[in-house]
């Protein structure tokens, strides 16, 4: 009876331990899982978790499938009803159930079960890490002359800290904070020195230690500030100026060696876009929306020196009105039934004066009726009465001004009037030429428009023609 009860023990655990090793690679293949994040940590003692963004596609039948590992991993949600072809996301969330004793990458698997029994492994690498290692501390400069101290604790791992405290002592502070910490976020504290302490303290490194505390977990971490040299570098910031901001900071070397500084001002993605700096920074980066320039300086004893930055929002307003001004002038032409279009060329003249052939193109996009079509003369100069194209109704040399008039124009007819114009008397450098002007009715409705400006420009012999407006 003995031996039967042996022999039936035996044959369970053989099948059980068959059963363990021949389950990894039973698998239906239908689960197709995509990691959708990266860089997840566990912090251990602490009652954080790692949070995995997965998506999940079956390409079998419908069914629900259970999430399920055997290294003491509780898995949330540990059942996923998937239909047929279809795709899922999910937020795979791993809480440990005991003690983990690993440290580092850490690559655990896990199984996708179906209702019929059917299943397949795969693996999932995340970061274990203790609490001490999550945090990095330390301080800016500290000089004789220092009223406060900027302290830092930064977040070097992708978790964050909800409701986190810490205790800072040095030998120049004693305090405590409650704060949050984002993933890879830095936490700053000015903190107040009491001047007092630093008489008769040497230069040198001196450690911080920070007593971090997450629920019931407690770690320390250490770092340094630096206690200078009396070599004194003062510092002067002041900022004026609303449309044109300008922020001037000056530092100065009261000591008596050579001091080397650092000055890092950080901008925002929109306000860098429009900000100029004097001298330009030694050094760019960009963190997120943040862009921090750093200027590395050494300054020599009693001198100062001095970086502006200015950040013009003029410039903003100025291209909205210049856009204004571009639709402006687009409904403008756009709206114009009749378009005039105002050229000048250089002419020889037999006598050498100087003389220009001006020619204005006339198109109308509308039936137009009754126009009347002026241009003025510049001063200095007459017109020579023999015209190309059209010929002019009236001549006004007493008010230097010609004018055509056409009954009608159909919509798209286009006519050129052109006239030679001359100076005995030479003109060098920019030679403008006012727009001509068209008073015309349309439906009953008297309406105007206008030409470009021309002009030429001259030296001592004729270069070259603009029509540029």
């Amino acid at each position: 009876m003995s031996f039967r009860k042996n022999h039936s023990l035996k044959l369970f655990l053989i099948t059980a331990l068959f059963l363990l090793v021949l389950l990894p690679f039973v698998s239906s293949e239908n689960v197709t899982v995509t990691r959708r994040s990266s860089g997840e940590v566990l912090v251990v003692n602490t009652d954080s978790a790692v949070t995995l963004d997965l998506k999940l596609f079956n390409s079998g039948p419908e069914a629900t499938f259970e999430l399920y590992n055997l290294l003491g991993f509780t898995m949330e949600p540990n059942n996923i009803y998937m239909s047929a072809g279809s795709t899922t996301n999910v937020e795979l969330k791993l809480t440990p159930l005991g003690t983990i004793n690993e440290r580092g990458y850490y690559t655990m698997s896990y199984y996708i079960k179906r209702s019929d029994t059917e299943q397949e492994q795969h693996t999932l690498t995340f970061k274990i890490i203790e609490l001490k290692d999550a945090f990095s501390i330390g301080a800016g400069y500290l000089d004789p002359q220092s009223t406060e101290v900027e302290v830092f604790i930064k977040n070097k791992e992708n978790v964050e800290f909800g409701n986190a405290s810490a205790k800072f002592t040095s030998p120049f502070f004693n305090f405590e904070k409650v704060f949050t910490l984002e993933p890879y976020e830095t936490k700053t504290f000015d903190i107040p020195i009491d001047r007092e302490i630093l008489k008769g303290m040497t230069a040198g490194f001196y450690t911080i230690t920070s007593e971090v505390t997450i629920g019931d977990e407690k770690a320390s971490v250490e770092g340094v500030v630096k206690f200078m040299e009396k070599d004194i570098v003062t510092t002067t910031k002041s900022e004026f100026g609303f449309l044109i901001n300008t922020q001037v900071i000056e530092k100065s070397n009261e000591g008596n060696v050579v001091q080397k500084t650092e000055t890092v001002i950080s901008k925002n993605v929109i306000p860098r876009l429009f900000t100029s700096f004097s001298p330009e920074p030694d050094m760019v980066e960009r963190d997120g929306a943040n862009v921090y320039y750093t200027w590395i300086s050494e300054i020599n004893p009693g001198e100062v020196i001095q970086i502006k930055v200015k950040t013009n929002w003029l410039f903003p307003f100025m291209i909205i009105f210049f856009l204004a001004i571009i639709v402006f002038i687009t409904r403008k032409y756009t709206e114009t039934s009749l378009v005039l279009r105002k050229r000048v060329s250089f002419v020889h003249a037999k006598g050498g004066e100087f003389a220009l052939k001006v020619t204005v193109f006339i198109s109308s996009k509308k039936y137009l009726e009754r126009i009347n079509i002026i241009d003025r003369l510049p001063p200095l100069v007459d017109v020579y009465e023999r015209f190309g194209g059209e010929q002019p109704s009236k001549i006004d040399k007493k008010n230097k001004k010609i004018e055509w008039n056409f009954e009608k124009l159909e919509a798209g007819e286009m006519r050129t009037i052109s006239y030679v114009i001359y100076s005995k008397v030479g003109i060098v450098g920019r030679f403008a030429l006012p727009p001509a002007t068209a008073i015309y009715e349309q439906e009953g409705k008297i309406q105007e428009s206008e030409s470009n400006r021309a002009f030429f420009v001259t030296e001592q012999r004729v270069r070259k023609s603009e029509n540029d407006e």
